[in-house]
């Protein structure tokens, strides 16, 4: 009699990899639930270089420092085009509260690549004023170019979201099908937590409204297959003559934004949407906040804002209690 022996080891039960590091000014962290490690750390940090290439403005050489740096305009790496595409639509869909061509005013209120300078006075905002609007901005085939020399474009309120959708993208194509991927506190999640089948949970913060205050987790939520992004007036900013100056700038007025939401905080289906949005709602006040989300059903946002008389106080949209409990 002849016996068969197997030559496949046994099947593991999945696990969680974690991945840490740093990217883009910030730090990243992805876990994902395996019976074995099918992605490496120098996969992830390579991409973050390919990333950086094209979408950092404080990489000399960037594709998006040649297209500021350019007359008319440079051709498109995918990275930009996408990331582009995005945020023209966005754009308009947030009637110009969310607006890449605002880096001559990022830069001009110290937020930009450079070190602060003075602060500039209604004259000047009123000039570089005219070279604001992604209306100026001109799609043809893979080239993007500009109406005016001085259009200048920042993608730092979308590039991170984008990023995050990127990395999550990659896992998936390696069979990975439940994880979570955060970049700068951007999140996108997929499945649950193995081989517990635990939903993933994410903390909401209580915005910090002076400098000395430590975090806290006003709210819970889990989201499921989903992307959660979060932008808040508090998160940096200049102090001049003792009134804080957000680093989220009003396209409409060239000013810091100014409006009584100081977090807003969006559930989209991919982290380059909620990313884009976030910024947009925290400019429209609350009002203009729940415009725009009636126009959009496929977003969900908590609101954190203050009252005129210093009370903090939230509000949310209809579908977001779902989220709530992180159950």
């Amino acid at each position: 009699m002849c016996f068969i022996t197997s030559a496949l080891s046994p099947v593991r039960s999945p696990e969680a990899h974690r991945i840490v590091g740093e990217a883009q000014g910030t730090t990243y962290a992805i876990t994902y639930y395996a019976g074995q490690q099918l992605v490496s750390k120098m996969q992830i940090d390579s991409i973050f270089k390919s990333l950086d290439a094209s979408l950092s403005i404080y990489q000399p050489g960037s594709l998006i420092n040649r297209f500021n740096a350019s007359q008319e305009g440079i051709e498109m790496d995918r990275h930009f085009a996408r990331v582009i595409d995005k945020s023209k639509q966005i754009y308009y869909e947030t009637a110009g509260l969310f607006d890449v061509t605002v880096y001559p005013l990022v830069r001009a209120w110290g937020f930009g690549a450079k070190a602060a300078g003075p602060m500039p006075d209604s004259a000047a905002i009123r000039e570089l004023l005219r070279c604001v609007g992604s209306d100026k901005l001109q799609v043809r085939g893979t080239r993007l170019l500009k109406a005016i020399p001085c259009v200048q474009v920042d993608v730092n309120g979308i590039a991170q979201g984008y990023s995050v959708d990127v990395i999550a993208g990659f896992l998936e194509a390696h069979g990975i099908a439940n994880y979570m991927v955060e970049v700068g506190g951007e999140i996108r999640t997929k499945g649950r937590k193995l081989p517990g089948n635990e939903p993933m949970k994410i903390g909401i913060e209580t915005p910090s409204l002076t400098e000395f205050d430590a975090p806290v987790i006003r709210e819970v939520i889990s989201i499921g297959d989903g992307a959660v992004t979060t932008s808040g007036s508090y998160r940096k900013f200049r102090d001049s003559g003792g009134m804080r100056l957000s680093h989220i700038i009003d396209p409409k007025t060239g000013f810091p934004a100014s409006r009584e939401i100081i977090s807003a905080t969006v559930v989209a289906p991919e982290a380059i949407t909620a990313d884009g949005f976030d910024n947009a709602l925290l400019a429209a006040g609350v009002d203009g906040a729940f415009e725009i989300l009636r126009a959009h059903p496929e977003i969900e946002a908590y609101l954190i804002y203050k009252k005129p008389d210093g009370t903090v106080c939230d509000t949310a949209s209809a579908g977001f209690g779902r989220f709530l409990g992180g159950q």
